[in-house]
């Protein structure tokens, strides 16, 4: 009996030791570029004692196929775009949060606690939000060219070697709001219309065709091009490094804007730490410290004393009053979007 007892003794002792070296784990699926990765998961590990593995894609596209097949299994937390969360909804990808283990959703800006695509925050908390605009090489494409979209679109202007932005609401929206018509229309008459300007646009010899993520950007830097539709944040990096080189604009018939935000997928292994995650986010100095390393602005109303002052003056970053008229949300379509979908199908494959 008492070697019966010392037997289970050295067990338990054994399967503690086990227990002590399996350390929690949380796994991010985000765009890339979006933080700084190695910081955030040490500082985050610092704060709660769990370890985070960061993989990253480069469209909400990406993101839902990769969910479908099996990883909503796989990630805590995703950040995805305001215009698809109704269809992860719809596909039961994400999942409802509890409130009671975000109380620094306090923290939100009143304007994204009650945003259309998510009123009450039911199944998101912001992370980020922007607008996607111009940006452009100073030394090949003049400032006052690029005041208009029509510097890409219209055939008898040539800024050289250009991207348009690889995703479908972005781009339609842009080609809609260019040509006079609203972002979200689904107006069959006008939707050809923005289809056969971008078919026109991409047949034009200096157009290299269609850039998701950050790739314009990088190829603006390489000098492979002079100009690419992105978002403005991976913009603004390069741009406050290098001003007399590169800016950023937003054209004056206007563009999206957007918000990305944080979601627990629907069968998320860890919900009890994408819960820590998020709330450790909302601090006013964690939130600070994303927006002043990416350059976009933050939901976290809590965290405005802390960024950076050339950001919080920089209209690139927060848009003043006039370009804020000018900003879209892209809006929830329900059925209407195959619509959007068969556009852009057409668009890509002619």
């Amino acid at each position: 009996m008492k070697k019966m007892t010392s037997l289970l003794a050295a067990l338990l002792i054994l399967l503690g030791a086990t227990f002590t070296f399996a350390q929690e784990e949380l796994h991010v699926f985000s765009w890339s570029e979006y933080m700084d990765e190695a910081q955030m998961a040490k500082d985050f590990e610092a704060a709660t004692g769990i370890k985070v593995k960061i993989d990253l894609y480069e469209s909400n596209e990406d993101m839902i196929a990769k969910l479908q097949a099996g990883g909503v299994r796989q990630y805590d937390i995703i950040i995805p775009s305001d215009f698809v969360i109704p269809s992860l909804v719809n596909l039961n990808l994400i999942q409802k949060l509890d409130h009671s283990k975000i109380p620094n959703i306090n923290n939100l800006s009143e304007k994204f606690r009650t945003a259309e695509f998510d009123p009450g925050n039911v199944y998101t908390v912001g992370w980020q939000w922007g607008t996607v605009g111009l940006m452009y090489n100073r030394d090949k494409v003049s400032d006052s060219d690029v005041s208009s979209w029509s510097i890409l679109f219209d055939p008898n202007k040539n800024p050289g070697s250009f991207y348009l932005i690889d995703s479908v609401r972005e781009m339609l929206g842009i080609a809609l709001v260019s040509l006079g018509y609203d972002f979200n229309t689904t107006e069959p008459g006008e939707l050809k219309a923005a289809v056969d300007l971008l078919v026109a646009t991409k047949k034009k010899p200096t157009c290299l065709g269609f850039k998701g993520g950050v790739g314009g950007k990088n190829d603006i830097i390489a000098g492979v091009a002079n100009a690419a539709i992105v978002y403005n944040g991976d913009a603004i990096q390069t741009v406050s490094e290098e001003p007399d080189k590169y800016a950023f604009i937003v054209p004056k018939e206007g563009t999206v804007i957007w918000i990305d935000s944080m979601c627990i997928p629907a069968e998320a292994p860890n919900v009890s730490a994408a819960h820590k995650w998020i709330n450790w986010i909302l601090e006013p100095k964690v939130g600070a410290a994303l927006s002043n390393y990416n350059h976009y602005a933050t939901p976290n109303e809590a965290a405005k004393p802390f960024l950076a002052k050339e950001d919080l003056n920089n209209p690139g970053v927060w848009p003043p009053a006039e370009t804020m008229k000018t900003l879209s949300f892209a809006k929830d379509l329900g059925d209407k979007m195959k619509m959007i979908d068969q556009a852009w199908t057409m668009v890509k494959s002619n």
